[in-house]
């Protein structure tokens, strides 16, 4: 998801998520805004999945390792680092 931050003419910053009508914030500095509008959108997120409501697509906020490939990169990790594993 896309944030877009803008600033206001008396110093605040504004952050916003536009795939998530709504979700605007304001930040005493941009950081601040950014932090802000992530953590509402998470929260609204939850939401709407706790209930059932349409959410945009997640993919791009979370990856599902495949079990098989995690379990070969930590087989191989181990074999580096531990001659006997």
């Amino acid at each position: 998801m896309i944030i877009e931050t803008e600033i206001e003419d008396d110093g605040r910053w504004i952050a916003e998520i536009p795939d998530l009508p709504g979700i605007l914030v304001y930040g005493v500095t941009q950081e601040e805004a950014i932090y802000k509008v992530k953590v509402l959108a998470l929260r609204i997120l939850a939401e709407r999945l706790k209930h059932g409501e349409e959410t945009p697509d997640l993919d791009e906020l979370f990856n599902v390792a495949d079990s098989f490939c995690l379990a070969e990169h930590v087989r191989l990790k181990c074999k580096k680092r531990f001659s006997a594993c």
